[in-house]
């Protein structure tokens, strides 16, 4: 026998559905009364039409998908606004969805693009500076002299921008060309003087007059940043120039010394300084690298506020890369012979490289910019470039000058 199913409706709370555009019809409610369907809870039973408050029953068996479909067309035609307005957000919606997958596409093209500009710009830059510190001498100064004067421009044109100046004065613009001068003058004097002390004291000395007797009221704040400019631009560089040259020993040891022409310098050409800074460059970017790439796979918590990038997983990455990078140098330079040295060396380069990127990392947060300059596509500017070299140059030969027995050797 065929039984025939029910849908229970009423008791749920009703949903009223205005009638009043079909009222035209004979055959419809009258433009008084309100269709109103209301929702099955759980079981199948009675399918119940309320028209003002009198509830009808009304079966669905074999007919019952016909009788359905009917009561949907009601409720379509009794509310084409609504539907329409449904159609409209659901077009937006794809509009929006479609324009959020096009930026996304754009923004990692562009990516793709910035990282092969750093790569490229990157590889030729190291292949420069390796030539650099091999050829030695005047043309290891003359390029980190050119290097200071960018940065020093860099660093007074940080100084002078609307982030900085919002809450200091800036040292007059004559001021800060006068200290790039000094600035880059700086490592061509530690060369043929062997020493800087009395130079930066005498650029201190001129700056400060020049500062004190100028026109208008004279600011502690631009004495301050451009003595930090000197210092930090100028004297600190000049260690690299000391490190380099100043150390002359031979590296007795070093296997590459026996091999290479007597045009470019023979075995005397390896000398405690170029192996020392061979060692202390690979060792800065090799910690930049794997920091880098152990933040980006396992960078969860911040290292500071000053440049939120940077986590703790990477810079222990980075520490690790360093080290190993010095040690496995030292053994194949055969400096420095102890196994202790080469690890403090490792230490120390990994440091010093840390905070100077913080520290122009705190210049560039309060100047409100990301980058020191534009000079190179993909990098940004000389300061963006040289920051990890900063502090290091200064500590790599105060720890061979002082704390190695004889250099090392």
């Amino acid at each position: 026998m065929a039984t025939t199913s029910y849908f229970q409706l009423h008791r749920c709370s009703p949903i009223p559905l205005s009638l009043s555009s079909r009222c035209s019809c004979p055959c419809r409610p009258s433009p008084s009364k309100t269709l109103v369907l209301t929702r099955p809870r759980a079981k199948l039973g009675h399918l119940d039409l309320l028209f003002d408050g009198n509830r009808r029953e009304l079966g669905l068996g074999r007919n019952g998908a016909l009788a359905s479909r009917r009561l949907i067309a009601v409720a379509a035609r009794a509310e084409p606004e609504r539907l329409s307005e449904d159609n409209a957000h659901q077009e937006v919606h794809k509009g929006h969805k479609l324009s959020m997958n096009e930026d996304a596409v754009s923004e990692h093209q562009q990516k793709a693009s910035q990282l092969k500009k750093r790569i490229f710009f990157g590889l030729g830059i190291g292949l420069s500076v390796g030539i650099v510190v091999l050829a030695g001498g005047w043309v290891f100064t003359a390029a980190v002299a050119a290097a200071v004067f960018v940065g020093a421009r860099e660093y007074f044109e940080l100084v002078r921008s609307h982030g900085i100046t919002a809450g200091m004065t800036p040292p007059p613009r004559f001021v800060s060309r006068v200290c790039s001068v000094l600035c880059s003058l700086m490592p061509l004097v530690t060369l043929y003087r062997g020493q800087i002390d009395v130079s930066v004291t005498s650029a201190a000395f001129f700056v400060a007059m020049a500062l004190l007797l100028q026109r208008g009221n004279p600011r502690f704040a631009q004495l301050s940043s451009t003595m930090f400019g000197l210092f930090y631009c100028g004297y600190l560089p000049c260690f690299w120039v000391k490190l380099r040259c100043g150390l002359a020993a031979p590296a007795l040891n070093t296997s590459f010394g026996s091999a290479w022409p007597i045009l470019l310098g023979g075995q005397a050409h390896w000398t405690v300084g170029l192996v020392a800074t061979l060692i202390s460059f690979s060792s800065i970017i090799a910690a930049d690298t794997y920091a880098f790439l152990g933040g980006k796979a396992f960078g969860k918590t911040p290292l500071t506020t000053v440049s939120p990038k940077k986590t703790w997983e990477g810079t222990i990455v980075g520490l690790g890369g360093c080290i190993a990078t010095s040690v496995v140098l030292s053994r194949i330079f055969c400096w420095p012979k102890s196994l202790l040295s080469a690890i403090a060396f490792g230490f120390l380069n990994f440091f010093g490289s840390v905070f100077g990127d913080l520290t122009e990392s705190m210049i560039k947060r309060d100047a409100g910019v990301k980058d020191s300059g534009s000079l190179i596509p993909g990098h940004g500017g000389i300061l963006d470039r040289v920051d990890s070299y900063m502090f290091t140059g200064a500590l790599a030969y105060s720890f061979v000058k002082t704390f190695l027995p004889l250099y090392g050797v």
